[in-house]
């Protein structure tokens, strides 16, 4: 089976290339990547304990893809970009690389929505690593104005969450 960072590799690679499909089986596990609006989402899966005679052959998209790829990847920017232009809001950042999550569990409401109101001491989200669940903190007292990331999505240790307008 890959081990976690071999992993995170994969999904750089894929999410930084044309590829819109991926899918790799090998050591009784097995691994697909799709790239979906945008985002990669990513399944594995272990395999039952039973010898494999060969690891399946990776599949490589067709040639049309590389013309669908640029059209998902310009649109979510545009919007960060021209809410980032304002220097008085406060980017909060994740704190460790993980996955983010907007609420406890699946079908719970999300902690924070764009537009609501925050004090320092406010959950804003969950971000999991290594199976443990570590609660956010909004840092300062404000205002919602953007969500940066989706739910499920990897994040990286610095990287930008939220922008808040502070009080």
């Amino acid at each position: 089976m890959l081990k976690i960072q071999e992993i995170r590799e994969i999904i750089k690679l894929i999410d930084q290339s044309s590829i819109q499909k991926f899918s790799l089986e090998s050591d009784g596990g097995k691994i697909k990547l799709e790239k979906s609006g945008g985002q990669a989402v990513t399944t594995v899966t272990e395999a039952p304990q039973t010898p494999q005679a060969a690891p399946a052959p990776v599949q490589a998209p067709a040639a049309p893809v590389a013309v669908a790829a640029p059209t998902p990847t310009v649109a979510p920017e545009a919007p960060a970009a021209e809410v980032a232009t304002d220097e008085t809001l406060h980017k909060i950042t994740s704190p460790m690389v993980g996955t983010y999550y907007q609420a406890s569990s699946p079908d719970a409401e999300a902690f924070v929505k764009k537009g609501d109101k925050v004090t320092a001491e406010s959950i804003v989200c969950i971000v999991e690593a290594m199976k443990l669940f570590n609660e956010i903190e909004s840092e300062v007292n404000g205002e919602i104005v953007e969500i940066l990331v989706q739910d499920g999505q990897l994040v990286e240790y610095g990287q930008p969450l939220f922008l808040v307008r502070e009080n």
